[in-house]
């Protein structure tokens, strides 16, 4: 009996051993990325803070996979609110394409501005995002996950855009970001350079009366994670100042991310826009929720 199962039990083990490579690859291929590593959706659609975008990839895949995430954004303020809803698909940890559109409801201000009350200026933004260099959790512990990417903008109220001075209600922003999760302190940091003449993101259109001109911006990024499940941090974003009508201000938050499993994750932040068409002090709460797969 033994000269029987001796050599059974050790096809078995070999067979178990030739087994388990390709399960692990099947998990890493259905997701297996670190809880929060692929970033909270940004206003805009990609994998970012709320405000600022950074160099990781939406899903929950690795390179050895396809994944994506949608999200549904509310940010209330004093005067406005705004809805962001969109999805974004990541291949292989290295391409990002993400879709989003923007609502800004101007509520009484609308009817100020004889747009009527609530009136709502809608947005389309089409991204694609390029990992080029780096990894954001492994590899070197100094050099960062590094991306360039573009957003493609579609203001939808032309005849408002063109009203408050813009020169045009279609335009392209161009960036280059950085991100490193520093685990062992807990620590995430990024930093985007933004190449844009959008107006507060691009709801009130591209240039203006004031410039016309590309200019660069820039956003940056720094968290602390108290757990495996929870991220809270800051977001300062730098913006260009193109029409007459009002001054444009930067925008900063102070965020807090919380992770319900591998595929929900919930996101809160207090926000502050500062001046938004002629509307000064616009600060308030947001709320975001986002599925990854």
């Amino acid at each position: 009996m033994k000269r029987i199962f001796r050599p059974l039990s050790i096809t078995m083990a070999a067979m178990i051993t030739s087994i388990a490579p390709s399960v692990a690859a099947e998990e890493l291929r259905q997701g297996g990325k670190l809880l929060l590593t692929n970033g909270i959706a940004s206003l805009e659609g990609s994998s970012g803070g709320g405000l600022a975008t950074w160099s990781l990839i939406a899903g929950n895949e690795t390179r050895d996979g396809i994944g994506g995430s949608v999200h549904a954004t509310v940010a209330e303020f004093k005067d406005y609110r705004l809805d962001s809803e969109g999805l974004a698909v990541g291949l292989f940890n290295r391409v990002e394409l993400s879709y989003a559109r923007q609502a800004l409801n101007t509520k009484a201000i609308g009817q100020a501005l004889g747009l009527g009350y609530g009136y709502q200026l809608n947005q389309d933004i089409y991204g694609a995002k390029l990992r080029v260099a780096g990894d954001a959790v492994y590899g070197e512990p100094l050099i960062p996950q590094i991306a360039v990417g573009i957003q493609h903008k579609r203001n939808l109220d032309s005849q408002v855009t063109k009203a408050v001075g813009a020169i045009d209600s279609e335009g392209t922003d161009f960036y280059v970001s950085a991100t490193k999760l520093f685990l062992s302190h807990s620590i995430l940091i990024g930093a985007t350079a933004r190449y844009t003449k959008a107006n507060q993101g691009g709801l009130l259109g591209f240039g203006g009366d004031k410039n016309n001109d590309y200019g660069l911006q820039i956003e940056g990024s720094l968290g602390y994670q108290l757990s495996r499940k929870l991220v809270i941090g800051g977001e300062y974003r730098t913006k260009p100042d193109n029409l007459s009508i009002a001054t444009e201000d930067d925008w900063y938050d102070l965020f807090a991310a919380y992770a319900i499993n591998r595929n929900l994750t919930v996101a809160a932040a207090y926000v502050d826009l500062g001046s938004v068409a002629t509307s000064e002090e616009q600060r308030g709460g947001v709320v975001s929720l986002r599925a990854s797969f």
